[in-house]
């Protein structure tokens, strides 16, 4: 089985700066695409950035377009995201996935919480 591990989530002010990391390990597999993704109280999960392992091909929610980057470690089993600029509508809690095809995510992390202050 694949196990995800996010972490680096906190508190922070508005207009602040925090990276997440996420670690795959478990049995050996091939990695198509590992994304990060959001979820607010009452509200619907949704898609932060996403990177292709193979290419560094990176996708970006519009709304966080010019503040948030990813990207992958040199051993090829993380993903980073660097989240400048934070707002407090970026508060949520924040998972990593993992796809190994194009079929979509089917691994996800526990998730790391995010909260931006005002």
């Amino acid at each position: 089985q694949v196990q995800l591990v996010e972490s680096g989530g906190g508190l922070v002010q508005a207009g602040g700066s925090l990276r997440l990391s996420c670690a795959a390990s478990g049995r050996t597999f091939s990695i198509y695409s590992m994304g990060w993704f959001r979820q607010a109280p009452g509200e619907e999960r949704e898609f932060v950035a996403s990177i292709r392992w193979s290419g560094g091909t990176t996708y970006y929610a519009d709304s966080v377009k010019g503040r948030f980057t990813i990207s992958t470690d040199n051993a090829k089993n993380t993903v980073l995201l660097q989240m400048n600029s934070l707002k407090p509508e970026d508060t949520a809690v924040y998972y990593c996935a993992l796809a190994i095809d194009y079929a979509g995510y089917k691994y996800w992390g526990q998730g790391t919480q995010v909260t931006v202050s005002s």
